[in-house]
């Protein structure tokens, strides 16, 4: 078994719920053929360098997981089949410095995800308040 990181964009017509779905989608994939998913990191919508089938932006998302070498050709061939995916890369980690680096990514994804996300309260602006100073 060896550690393998894959980042995928998906494309940024969909919803939040299709987007859900294809990134459940692709961790199927992995786990299908016998990967076990160590951490996941949603990026979330972000430019891209250049226009790809004429979409600016796309929603990343990068998946940390081990598997069997064999497997990773299949994995690839299903996610060019995919056609909710804009681009992915595959990295394998091989050497001593790089499985440590593995590690240290999957921790930092990890503590990440463990932390609640910053809910934005809306701003209520309260109308001005007359006052006797302001009339005269």
């Amino acid at each position: 078994m060896r550690n393998y990181e894959n980042l995928v964009i998906v494309k940024p017509t969909f919803t939040a719920e299709e987007i859900q779905a294809s990134v459940k989608a692709v961790e199927e994939v992995i786990t299908s053929n016998g990967g076990e998913i160590a951490a996941t990191n949603a990026m979330g919508m972000r430019k891209l360098a250049y226009p790809i089938e004429k979409n600016e932006r796309g929603y990343y998302y990068v998946i940390y997981y081990t598997i069997a070498p064999a497997a990773i050709s299949e994995i690839e061939r299903r996610f060019r089949i995919n056609e909710d995916l804009l681009r992915f890369v595959t990295i394998k980690y091989d050497s001593n410095r790089e499985k440590a680096a593995f590690n240290a990514q999957v921790e930092k994804a990890k503590k990440a995800s463990e932390v609640p996300a910053k809910v934005e309260t809306p701003v209520v602006e309260e109308a001005p308040v007359a006052t006797e100073a302001a009339a005269e």
